[in-house]
């Protein structure tokens, strides 16, 4: 026998895993190695995979079990996976083969009907306890702290005049959550909360859920109104709503200490660090909420495989059960949380099926009634779709202030890929080819802008705030942003123009923001100048603490004209707030945007090159080069619009996207190899028609 290694991915390779399993029962599942055991005549007769530190799909032919076949193949899946730096190793496996793993010493985490969870290795869950354990223990420190700061208190308030004013200067004021004692006041019945007494929604047919043990309601005046100890939510926040901060708010009332646990995935719109940083920012004023880190031990999708559930419901609910055992034995008793708190989920029905089998799997569990906003519940989801849709306004009402800076930096980025993933593109990198480009390709560009990410994060925060940052704090930012985009991409200038354009924007777009949501605005069509213009204004505010630049391709455009002509550069045009860009090219976008115009962005990127001054397209070729540019694209342009209007209006886009798919994309694709071929790239193009997708992100129309 000897071991043999298959690649998942190789569609061959991957054909013999999924012949093999299906002959043993099992699907494929997701894996990035696969282990075969094949007998003297080269047939497969054992095999298992893994995905980083799971081992999947372990199977041995009926006729060669109990020939110690298996103890070989997970030790060498083991040693494989320890070499690839994992230490603790997990396993999904069927009930039946319990016994035959911890003889190799597995040890069981959890369990559901048709599969259960094993783990061998050093770490695991036994770190992810003592670390929640810790946690626990700082929080009834702080608690404890709290408690001591709040007697002092009230003990100098009761002494005299003398004693507040010492101690007053004290106390830590830069705490001042530390001083709020208005959750204490019991003495009063209006400050009593006991929302957490409503037991309705429990199933009084199965009483081992249900937990009433504080409860006399034969005598409610003697009514125990001591809240449990703990409790805990784990939610996505992809991104946080004020919908998310509701459920925090009202679940906080009903416990001493909540856990929030932020799942740790990364499959979502934002990533983890992010979504976790929104909810620590969104939920720092509720003193006895706790944002702790998610593990791959709490709805982790990489740890719940499916392969040998017959099928997907039952896959689904297996899954789900896994995780509430895994709460069950390790999450809850580490916190100390006898509670688990949901929202009431009326519409997805995978959530709304893992919200009964909670009530069925734990004691106590809480649902509260999700938050409405205009007759509808706030989601993370109704906020992606404003964002999609350019619907700030509609955001800015789902979402806590704190969350609108991260939003912005991601329109931003959406903006940039929208620019790179537009097809074809003369002269440019798309998805095609590398347009005049020899040193990037989409790949490296695509890697730019994923660098560039977190950088328009940190801007973002920087303009929003009461004033506006200084020159010095917005230039050091963009520093280390071009330092990492060049690191990233072995030295090549992908985005520098973007970059210096985007990032003057979303400091000026959330700054506009920070007003807006200081003074709590609505921004309506009647608004949308007043605001354009604002925005307008605030860029030009801070391209003009810019100095004159030298080195960049704008200033040698400049001087390669050798004064024959005007050229603008990037900053002149920041300095001039981008006149063109909202008077002209922005409505333009605009309106065939909302015309739902397959070609939007061909069309605009073609009207901003009738205009632009590209210093790129100077500095790569001439002056007069540069014209013949404007004057082609103005020509394109023309025929892609007659095009459009040749249409029947009561047409659907697909009849009008092919029309001009076989013609005027042609034309580009034409365009694009010329351009190839002559050296010229219209990239000051590009970078414009980045940020006109951008602002008209930040739009209500």
């Amino acid at each position: 026998m000897e071991i043999q290694t298959l690649n998942p991915a190789t569609p061959r390779q991957r054909q013999r895993i999924e012949a093999f399993l299906k002959r043993n029962a099992l699907r494929i599942d997701d894996m990035n190695y696969y282990a075969a055991v094949l007998d003297d005549d080269g047939e497969m007769i054992a095999g298992g995979g893994l995905k980083d530190d799971v081992i999947k799909c372990v199977a041995v032919d009926d006729a060669h079990k109990g020939e110690a076949i298996a103890n070989t193949l997970v030790s060498h899946l083991i040693s494989h996976a320890n070499q690839e730096g994992y230490g603790c190793i997990k396993l999904f496996t069927k009930p039946k083969n319990r016994q035959l793993f911890e003889s190799l010493s597995f040890r069981l985490l959890a369990e559901a009907p048709e599969a259960i969870l094993m783990e061998t290795g050093i770490g695991g869950i036994s770190n992810t306890v003592e670390a929640l354990k810790k946690i626990k223990e700082e929080s009834e420190k702080y608690k404890e702290y709290n408690k001591e700061c709040k007697e002092d208190n009230k003990e100098c308030k009761e002494d005299s005049k003398e004693c507040k004013e010492e101690e007053k200067t004290n106390l830590n004021t830069t705490t001042p959550q530390l001083l709020n004692t208005s959750y204490l006041n019991t003495t009063t019945p209006q400050h009593l909360n006991t929302s957490y007494l409503n037991t309705s929604y429990l199933n009084t047919s199965t009483p081992q859920h249900l937990n009433t043990s504080y409860l006399n309601t034969s005598t409610p005046q003697h009514l125990n109104t001591t809240p449990p100890r703990g409790g805990v939510v784990v939610m996505n926040c992809n991104p946080f709503t004020l919908g998310h901060r509701y459920l925090i708010e009202q679940a906080a009332k009903q416990v001493e200490q909540l856990y929030v646990m932020v799942v740790r995935e990364d499959c979502s719109l934002f990533a983890y660090t992010e979504r976790k940083a929104m909810v620590e920012q969104g939920v720092a004023d509720i003193e006895n909420v706790s944002v702790i880190d998610g593990s791959d031990y709490a709805i982790s999708r990489a740890t719940f495989p499916t392969y040998f559930l017959k099928r997907l419901d039952d896959a689904a609910d297996t899954q789900m059960l896994l995780d509430l055992d895994l709460f069950r034995r390790h999450i809850a008793p580490a916190l100390g949380a006898t509670v688990r708190f949901v929202g009431t989920e009326p519409t997805d029905q995978l959530t709304r099926r893992y919200n009964q089998l909670m009530h069925e799997a734990l004691k106590d569990v809480r649902e509260i009634n999700r938050l409405e906003k205009d007759g509808n519940a706030v989601s993370a989801s109704r906020v992606r779709k404003a964002m999609e849709e350019g619907d700030m306004n509609t955001i800015r009402q789902l979402v806590p202030p704190t969350t609108l800076p991260y939003i912005i930096a991601h329109l931003a980025t959406q903006a940039l890929q929208a620019e790179l993933d537009t097809t074809p593109k003369p002269g440019l990198v798309d998805k095609d080819n590398n347009g005049a480009h020899r040193d990037m390709d989409h790949a490296l560009m695509q890697l730019s802008i994923n660098t560039l990410h977190p950088y328009f994060v940190r801007l973002a925060f920087l303009g929003f705030a009461d004033t506006l940052p200084s020159h010095t704090v917005i230039r050091d930012a963009g520093i280390e942003a071009e330092k990492a985009m060049l690191e990233a991409t072995n030295g090549v200038n992908t985005h520098k123009g973007a970059l210096f354009s985007m990032g003057l924007a979303v400091v000026a777009a959330a700054y506009e923001e920070k007003k807006a949501a200081a003074n709590k605005e609505e921004r309506g069509k009647e608004r949308e100048e007043e605001y354009l213009s604002s925005l307008q204004l605030t860029i030009k505010a801070l391209a003009a603490s810019f100095p004159d630049t030298s080195g960049t391709h704008g200033s040698k455009a400049k001087q390669l004209s050798n004064g024959t002509t005007t050229i603008k550069g990037a900053l002149d045009n920041a300095r001039e707030g981008y006149e063109k860009l909202f008077a002209e090219w922005l409505p333009f976008y605009n309106e065939r945007r909302k015309s739902h115009d397959a070609h939007a962005l061909h069309k605009t990127l073609l009207r901003i090159m009738c205009d632009l001054d590209d210093t790129n397209v100077i500095y790569r070729t001439n002056v007069v080069t540069a014209e013949e540019v404007k004057q082609e694209a103005r020509a394109l342009l023309a025929s892609f619009e007659e095009a459009y209007a040749a249409e029947d209006k009561e047409k659907c886009a697909s009849a009008i996207e092919e029309k001009c798919a076989s013609a005027e994309l042609l034309a580009l694709k034409d365009m694009d190899r010329r351009y190839t071929e002559r050296n010229i790239s219209p990239g000051g193009t590009a970078d414009m028609l980045s940020l006109t997708v951008f602002i008209g992100s930040i739009q209500t129309y």
